[in-house]
């Protein structure tokens, strides 16, 4: 895969984002740092991370090993990360901490900073921040992540930038149709995260059958079929060859047909853990709640 040649999907602001990356999240600072320069060195541009997950200090260390591997710069690469639940819902602390992750980060801006939760009594506020932090250039675009209908059009009535992004768990067992439907009428880019579900579809009788039929891996056949309905998806490995395997999907295509019969695997079961966070943002209800790396 050359970067020149990745697929791009056009954001409601008119930037453009690489509709596959590199998610970090339950990776080691060790792991994290490698995996980054890694993914760098296989042409991978979208790196997706998060202050909650402990690592963006390895991140920046990462990006600029891979940019000083590869002779690229900065702007090459498409930096997320997301605002930590504990620094929502007071516009000053919220700056404030967000200027140390860029610190971290070793960046004076990201391509795209999101709310990594719709946190109660607090988005809105948070929000109004991210508002003036896309002002000052030092996000080129802000967006949220695991919000419902319900808190999108609450947002929307209080805001005056549109999120350009909203992150949601989406693989062939979870589909989130009304937010999926609510998100395309109102122009907001779908990312997946989990995108291949833990791993738990891999050896699926469908999704084997259909990979067979392609020459390609399960992988690569779930991540094609989120890729066919213009998600922007983050996939997480530490190990090089999976990074250009999961790259390696935009030589083929799924039939209606088969699009169809992964479409039959959704159950709309979320992620374990996905309901302890609902709608404080941690598991606990703690606000201060951040991982260890490699801690989930």
């Amino acid at each position: 895969m050359n970067q020149n040649f990745q697929p791009k999907i056009k954001l409601n602001n008119g930037l453009l984002i690489p509709q596959l990356g590199l998610g970090v999240w339950k990776t080691s600072l060790n792991e994290t740092q490698q995996m980054v320069k890694n993914a760098i060195e296989n042409d991978y541009v979208l790196i997706d991370t998060a202050k909650q997950y402990g690592n963006e200090e390895a991140v920046g260390h990462g990006i600029q090993e891979g940019l000083a591997a590869t002779d690229r710069q900065r702007n090459s690469i498409f930096l997320t990360t997301k605002i930590f639940n504990g620094d929502q819902g007071d516009y000053d602390k919220l700056r404030k901490a967000f200027n140390l992750q860029l610190k971290k980060l070793q960046t004076d801006y990201v391509d795209l900073l999101l709310l990594h939760w719709p946190v109660n009594n607090k988005y809105n506020e948070s929000w109004r921040a991210l508002q003036d932090i896309y002002a000052d250039g030092q996000a080129k675009a802000i967006g949220v992540c695991n919000f419902n209908v319900e808190r999108m059009t609450d947002l929307l009535a209080h805001a005056k930038v549109t999120p350009a992004v909203n992150q949601i768990e989406f693989n062939p067992l979870i589909h989130q149709p009304e937010i999926v439907d609510f998100c395309h009428k109102q122009n907001i880019q779908l990312e997946a995260w989990s995108p291949l579900g833990n791993g738990r579809l891999l050896t699926n009788d469908v999704i084997t059958k259909i990979a067979k039929q392609h020459h390609k891996t399960p992988a690569q056949v779930i991540l094609r079929w989120e890729v066919q309905q213009n998600f922007v998806i983050l996939s997480k490995t530490t190990h090089p060859q999976r990074m250009r395997e999961n790259a390696n999907i935009f030589n083929f295509a799924l039939t209606d047909s088969e699009i169809e019969s992964i479409n039959q695997l959704d159950q709309e079961k979320h992620a374990i853990w996905y309901d302890k966070f609902k709608w404080s943002g941690n598991p606990d209800g703690v606000d201060d709640y951040i991982a260890k790396p490699g801690a989930f």
